[in-house]
């Protein structure tokens, strides 16, 4: 892995000033558009066309009024119609698997892309640029688009995912969450106790995200209303994981911007922030049905500093009184983050004892054998499909676990 200064250099975008303002060189992120994979994933999949149909709007604003509508309307359009492909609506758009996540991925980085290096005949300032990316990133990602139906008692599930990552180690990388986020989003889920509707969002795999609070902002309004959540990330190989436990640390891999991170998560009011947060999701319930081909694991392991002392010791049954954190069960990277992040906000929200919540890992997304350089396989949807299935049951599980009334 490189340095860490090499790493923050080759994320940090070089800015050019015109007569509109300022613009950003491409991102290390959009700058992986220009691979073979990226554009035949988008040219497969019919997304080919949605970045430089987002220019042409751009361009059609004459001012930053009209752009911001130009760009909550296109990024909203575009998690539209993501979620329309991946459930088996409108046309299939190309010869990819509906349920790939990656067209989405990449198509929104080619909207990102056009937005930082647009020059408009109109001043743009640099917080106006950074507050349409902002914009792009949320409504394109379905994150302003959660609406959980009220009365009727409907369960309301709320399930998050994840952008593919490690592209530079392999650039046709699919992420199940994100697939999963896709498949499920606005889904009516039936259990035992009744009807349950599945809302979703998709996050990004960028440590600095997280830092500026996209978990908060995006939760804080929902999980009060929310019957069950969980969020969902790529984890081990042949296996899902229920992760039991949370650390508060980062471990400092490299992200999708090749920035690494290390150091205690920062979160709001960090004095009264705690090492470790639990799972609330029936765990012993979902490990024991039954809800596809992969094992699930109900998984207690964390790394830990043990109170007096200054070396990690993994406990394979927890933590103990007064150690810090130094890997959850989910690890030490922004999969562990987001679990940390959300069941910290459902902590201090004061749901803890009433709102099941917590993280799911799905097994790795792999290819057939001997694949190394097709971006799709039947193995490859097969297994993507199984993912999704069995994510679904095991909400469902969940759901059918759960006490809380509805309405």
């Amino acid at each position: 892995m490189l340095g860490l200064a090499l790493l923050t250099c080759l994320a940090a975008p070089t800015t050019t000033a015109t007569a509109a303002g300022t613009t950003a060189a491409p991102t290390v992120e959009e700058r992986r558009l220009d691979g073979a994979a990226p554009r035949e994933i988008l040219r497969r999949s019919g997304f080919g066309g949605v970045a430089p149909d987002f220019a042409r709007a751009l361009d059609r604003a004459r001012s930053y009024a009209q752009a911001r509508r130009a760009v909550v309307r296109e990024g909203t359009e575009l998690w539209r119609r993501a979620v329309d492909r991946a459930q088996g609506r409108g046309p299939a758009g190309g010869d990819l698997s509906r349920d790939d996540d990656r067209p989405l991925y990449w198509a929104r980085l080619g909207m990102t892309r056009e937005l930082r290096t647009w020059e408009p005949d109109f001043r743009l300032g640099d917080g106006q640029r950074t507050r349409l990316l902002d914009e792009l990133e949320r409504t394109s990602r379905g994150q302003t688009t959660l609406r959980h139906p009220r009365g009727g008692g409907m369960k309301r599930i709320l399930v998050t995912g994840f952008d593919p990552f490690t592209l530079d180690r392999d650039i046709r990388i699919s992420n199940p969450s994100g697939a999963v986020a896709l498949a499920l989003d606005g889904t009516v889920i039936e259990t035992p106790r009744g009807r349950a509707r599945v809302e979703t969002a998709v996050f990004p795999v960028r440590w600095r995200d997280f830092a500026d609070g996209t978990v908060e902002r995006a939760l804080r309004p929902h999980l009060p209303e929310a019957d069950l959540f969980t969020t969902v990330s790529q984890g081990r190989v042949g296996r899902f994981d229920i992760e039991r436990t949370n650390g508060a640390w980062r471990g400092g891999f490299g992200d999708n911007e090749n920035t690494g991170r290390t150091g205690t998560i920062p979160v709001a009011d960090p004095a009264s922030q705690p090492q470790w947060t639990s799972t609330t999701l029936p765990y012993a319930r979902i490990v024991a049905a039954d809800t596809g081909r992969f094992p699930v694991y109900d998984n207690t392991s964390v790394t830990e500093i043990p109170a007096g002392g200054t070396t990690p010791v993994v406990r394979p049954q927890g933590p103990t009184p007064g150690s810090t954190a130094r890997a959850g069960g989910g690890g030490d990277y922004l999969s562990n983050d987001i679990a940390y992040r959300a069941t910290l906000l459902r902590d201090r929200l004061g749901l803890h004892g009433e709102l099941p919540g917590g993280h799911v890992h799905t097994p790795v997304l792999q290819f057939g054998a001997g694949n190394t350089t097709e971006v799709t396989d039947p193995e490859f949807v097969r297994n993507r499909l199984d993912i999704i299935g069995q994510v679904r049951s095991i909400v469902t599980a969940a759901v059918s676990a759960t006490e809380r009334t509805p309405g």
